[in-house]
C-alpha cells in the first residue's frame, strides 16, 4: 500500500506542477500576445504602399524646403540689410562700465545700449514722438538720407524683404499640408513614434526674415526707469519708407525714383496681369498650387531697368533664380 501511495503523490505534484505552469504561460501570453500583433501591424504598416507613398511625398517636400531655403540664403547673402545707424555710439567700444556701488546700495539697474548701432540713446520725449511718428525719427535720428541713392537702397531692401517673406510664407503653408498628410495610425503614434519620425526621416533648413529693427531707448541717469520705441521694417513698414522718401525728394523721371513704386500692391498686380504664370518656363499656379512666383525687372534697375509694367514680368523662384545667377557670373 506504501508503495502505491508514493507515486501517487508524485504524480499528483507533478499534476501541479504542469497546471501551474500553464496558468502562468497563459497569463504570459496573454500579456504579451497584444505586443506581438502591435508589432506585426506596425511592420506592416511601415512595409505598406501608403507608408511608401507618404515616405515619398514627405522627402520631395523636405528636398524643396530645403532647396528653397538654399534660395533664401542667397538671397540674404547677396542683399544689403543695413539703412542707416545711430552715432549716440560710435565710440562706446573704447571704454568699459562696471557698477561699483557697494553694500546695500547695490542692485540690478538699466542699461543704456551705447554699442549697437541699430539703437538711439535719447530723451524720454524723443521716444514718445518716435511712437507717433516712426519713420520721420527714423529718417531724422538713424541717417537716413533723403537722397536717391538712400530712396534705391529703401526700396531695393523692400524687395527682397518681400521675396523672403513670400518664400518664408509659402514654406510654411507646405509644412502645414504636410503635416496633414503625416497622419499615422493611432497605435503608431502611440507606441512607434519615435520610429516613424526615423522612417520619414524629416531634416528642415531653418529659415526667417533678417527684419531690421530699429530701437529708440531711454533710460535714467541712475538706471531706474527706461522706455523703447520700436520700429521693425518688414514690407509695409518700407513701403512706407520709399514712399516718404519719394516725397521729400520729388524726383520721380530717375531710376531711383522709378523703383519707389515697387510695392505690394504692384508686385500682385503683375502677378495677376501675367495669370500667376511664370514667362520663362509657363508654370502656373493651376500646374502647382504651391508654387512661389515672384516680380522680376526685365532690365535690371542695375543696368537702368524702371519699376514699370512693361518691364516687370513674372518668374517662379527656380527661373528668378537660374536668371540672377546668370546676370551675377556676366
Amino acid at each position: 500500500m506504501q508503495y502505491i501511495i508514493v507515486p501517487m503523490l508524485f504524480l499528483g505534484a507533478i499534476g501541479l506542477a504542469i497546471q501551474y505552469w500553464y496558468v502562468s504561460l497563459t497569463v504570459v501570453l496573454a500579456a504579451a500576445l497584444p505586443r506581438i500583433i502591435r508589432h506585426i501591424r506596425k511592420q506592416r504598416y511601415f512595409a505598406s504602399e501608403e507608408f511608401m507613398a507618404l515616405k515619398a511625398d514627405i522627402a520631395d517636400f523636405v528636398a524643396e524646403h530645403n532647396e528653397v531655403a538654399e534660395y533664401i540664403a542667397e538671397i540674404r547673402n547677396q542683399g544689403s540689410f543695413q539703412l542707416g545707424t545711430s552715432s549716440t555710439g560710435a565710440h562706446a567700444h573704447l571704454a568699459s562700465t562696471q557698477n561699483t556701488s557697494r553694500y546695500n546700495y547695490r542692485r540690478d539697474r538699466n542699461v543704456a545700449d551705447f554699442r549697437s548701432t541699430n539703437v538711439h540713446n535719447c530723451s524720454l520725449q524723443v521716444v514718445r514722438n518716435a511712437s507717433a511718428d516712426p519713420l520721420k525719427y527714423l529718417i531724422k535720428y538713424f541717417n537716413v538720407r533723403a537722397d536717391e541713392f538712400q530712396l534705391a537702397a529703401a526700396e531695393r531692401l523692400g524687395e527682397d524683404i518681400s521675396r523672403l517673406e513670400e518664400a518664408i510664407a509659402n514654406l510654411r503653408h507646405r509644412e502645414e499640408i504636410i503635416t496633414e498628410m503625416v497622419d499615422p495610425p493611432a497605435f503608431i503614434l502611440k507606441h512607434y513614434a519615435d520610429e516613424f519620425m526615423h522612417h520619414v526621416g524629416v531634416e528642415l533648413s531653418p529659415v526667417s526674415v533678417p527684419y531690421l529693427v530699429y530701437v529708440f531707448e531711454y533710460v535714467s541717469a541712475g538706471g531706474n526707469s527706461s522706455q523703447r520705441t520700436t520700429v521693425t521694417l518688414d514690407t509695409h513698414a518700407l513701403d512706407a519708407l520709399t514712399a516718404l522718401l519719394s516725397e521729400k525728394i520729388r524726383y520721380r523721371k530717375s531710376a531711383a525714383g522709378q523703383r519707389a513704386l515697387m510695392t505690394v500692391g504692384l508686385r500682385q498686380y503683375i502677378k495677376e496681369r501675367d495669370d500667376y504664370t511664370c514667362r520663362y518656363c509657363s508654370v502656373s499656379l493651376m500646374d502647382e498650387p504651391h508654387l512661389l512666383l515672384e516680380v522680376d525687372h526685365i532690365v535690371p534697375v542695375s543696368r537702368g531697368g524702371l519699376s514699370t509694367e512693361e518691364n516687370l514680368q513674372t518668374l517662379c523662384w527656380r527661373c528668378n533664380r537660374a536668371k540672377s545667377n546668370k546676370l551675377l557670373s556676366a
